[in-house]
């Protein structure tokens, strides 16, 4: 059974002081602004429009959060790297990514989606590097190389082979697979590693497979984006962090 069958949305945050409380266990996607996250989002949970997708990028503003029967959340990130885009908007899109991805206790899993003919960008990079301590404690890397379609089978494995060797020189612990959610490529699996990460996590394995089947559910930054990420995880360094049981 698909665990993210059964999401359903439940808020969108436009401020760090509106995040809703760390007591259930998350898993978020990020990704700079149109490489198809919200594809790939709609794709793993087997949904047509549970995530918003658009031709403009930099539509996502808000982060989305989607919650399951288990109380499982899914964490939808706004889109980063997108430049033409006002700067105050860009500063608002900051603000939310430090204040959720500094000090998420509950976050169990981040899902890294990366365009698969552009992949590790300088923001991509930058956001890896920033998890690389956060991976280190156990949090759960997925590497999505989106629109893998467009690709031919060698250059896929040629994408691949080379974003896994990056994360293996710079010390990253994490997956990679090729996606697309056209053709279906990668969809299951990735499913399936969120589905293990989440038992790891403790959720009971009955809450995740046993289950009915799903009613219709609702539908529901820029270059600086990151910047201020690094500050904000040297600032909380001293602070201490509440662990999520489940």
């Amino acid at each position: 059974m698909n665990p993210f069958s059964e999401l359903a949305f439940v808020t969108s945050v436009a401020s760090p002081d509106q995040l809703p409380p760390p007591d259930a266990v998350e898993v978020a996607f990020s990704g700079r602004s149109n490489v198809g996250k919200s594809s790939a989002i709609n794709a793993i949970a087997h949904r047509k429009r549970l995530a918003f997708v658009s031709k403009t990028p930099g539509r996502t503003q808000t982060i989305n959060f989607f919650r399951s029967e288990d109380g499982t959340r899914l964490v939808d990130l706004p889109g980063y790297g997108f430049a033409r885009v006002p700067q105050a908007m860009r500063a608002s899109w900051e603000a939310l990514m430090v204040g959720y991805l500094a000090d998420r206790s509950c976050l169990c899993a981040i899902v890294l989606v990366m365009d698969s003919r552009h992949p590790l960008t300088p923001n991509d990079l930058q956001l890896l590097d920033w998890l690389r301590p956060e991976l280190s404690r156990g949090k759960r890397l997925l590497v999505l190389l989106s629109k893998s379609d467009k690709l031919s089978r060698l250059e896929g494995i040629a994408v691949r082979r080379s974003v896994t060797e990056l994360l293996s020189r710079r010390a990253i612990v994490g997956e990679v697979r090729l996606f697309s959610s056209l053709n279906g490529e990668g969809v299951d699996e990735a499913r399936g590693l969120l589905e293990k990460w989440l038992l790891d996590a403790g959720l009971p394995a009955s809450s995740i497979r046993n289950k009915e089947p799903p009613a219709k559910g609702r539908q529901a930054g820029g270059e600086s984006a990151l910047i201020g990420i690094k500050a904000a995880r040297s600032g909380r360094r001293s602070g201490r962090r509440t662990n999520v049981r489940r």
